[in-house]
């Protein structure tokens, strides 16, 4: 909106960079151009503003399909005035001199011009789309058609208009409808996850079924190792039993032969010790021979009393020592020496 500051008999207008201004006085053009700032007469003067920036003009509009269904378009168009001038004498764009705004709504028309320009050309494009096509691959070919429309208008480029962009948001229908064409999606999809869930089972079972058979492996692997560990232990039992009656017989032949070399020194020793006693006894014989009887008697009365259990009371009766008195009393008849002598030796040759 230009800025107009009022003085008494003159006004200053003042317009951005971005609006076309032209000022008429009696009917000839005394400014024209954008961003003008010049002074006039409120009394003489007629002024036009034209916006030179991009405007944006949203469309929302029902159409009917192949298949007679009802959508709803919505979109957006952009547009500018690249002839300013022209625009101007084809359209109401005069402010008031006081106040700088428009006397019309220029702005408004241009919307409604859009508005019926672009629906005509999409309106052809969905009547020959049926719904479910136009729902989800009309977008593209209706944008395209209304841009193709609205650049190739002559009403637009007789008013000095540009159509710079066309944007298709989006084709709707009925709620209840457009739920109804996704069941058959959706039932897809849910059929797809259903697969997925049952393969991603199959193969948890598959998984199990390869770790169930893992452990079973395993089970029979430490099995056979077990087994091979009971077959060694077996064998080493064996083995040191077999050494073990191996080390007792060798300790019971070694004790034998121990024990028999002990008997055999026993009665060596015992052989020794009764050849000494019996070469001892012998010598006391031969002793006991070159004795007289009184002296063995003497001699077996002191082994017997030796031998003798301790006495304390020894009664001895005349009856008893009246015969042993008596032969004491007796001279000792002569004895023959002994043969083994000198003497007995002498008188057997004498006697031969």
């Amino acid at each position: 909106m230009a800025d107009i500051t009022r003085h008494p008999f003159v006004h200053h207008l003042r317009a951005d960079t971005t609006a076309y201004v032209q000022h008429l006085r009696n009917g000839r053009v005394k400014h024209a151009g954008p961003g003008l700032a010049f002074w006039f007469r409120p009394g003489t003067a007629a002024l036009a503003e034209v916006p030179l920036d991009d405007r944006e003009q949203a469309l929302l509009f029902h159409a009917r399909t192949a298949d007679f269904q009802d959508v709803t378009v919505q979109a957006t168009v952009n547009f500018r005035v690249v002839d300013p001038a022209l625009a101007a004498t084809r359209i109401d764009f005069g402010i008031a001199p006081e106040t700088g705004l428009w006397n019309a709504t220029p702005m408004a028309l241009l919307g409604g011009l859009l508005t019926e320009l672009a629906q005509q050309p999409a309106l052809e494009q969905l009547a020959g789309m049926t719904m479910a096509h136009a729902l989800g691959h009309g977008i593209g070919p209706v944008r395209d058609r209304v841009a193709t429309a609205l650049a190739d208008d002559v009403r637009l480029a007789e008013r000095g208009l540009a159509v710079t962009d066309v944007r298709v948001v989006a084709i709707r229908t009925d709620p209840e409808l457009e739920r109804a064409l996704q069941t058959d999606t959706r039932e897809q999809v849910q059929q797809a996850a259903d697969k997925a869930t049952f393969e991603r089972r199959a193969m948890a079972v598959e998984r199990e079924r390869a770790i169930a058979e893992n452990e079973l492996q395993n089970q029979i692997e430490l099995a056979k190792r077990e087994e091979d560990l009971v077959t060694q232990e077996g064998q080493n039992e064996r083995q040191r039993a077999t050494e073990k009656a191996a080390a007792g017989r060798i300790a019971t032949e070694a004790n034998a032969e121990q024990r028999r070399l002990i008997a055999d020194a026993t009665a060596d020793t015992t052989r020794l010790v009764g050849q000494a006693e019996a070469d001892a006894e012998a010598a006391k014989l031969v002793a006991y021979r070159e004795l007289d009887q009184a002296t063995l008697l003497a001699l077996a009365l002191k082994e017997l009393a030796g031998n003798v259990p301790d006495i304390n009371n020894l009664t001895i009766t005349p009856d008893l020592l009246a015969p042993l008195l008596a032969r004491f009393a007796q001279p000792d008849p002569p004895t023959a020496p002994a043969p083994d002598r000198p003497e007995g030796r002498a008188r057997e040759a004498e006697a031969a």
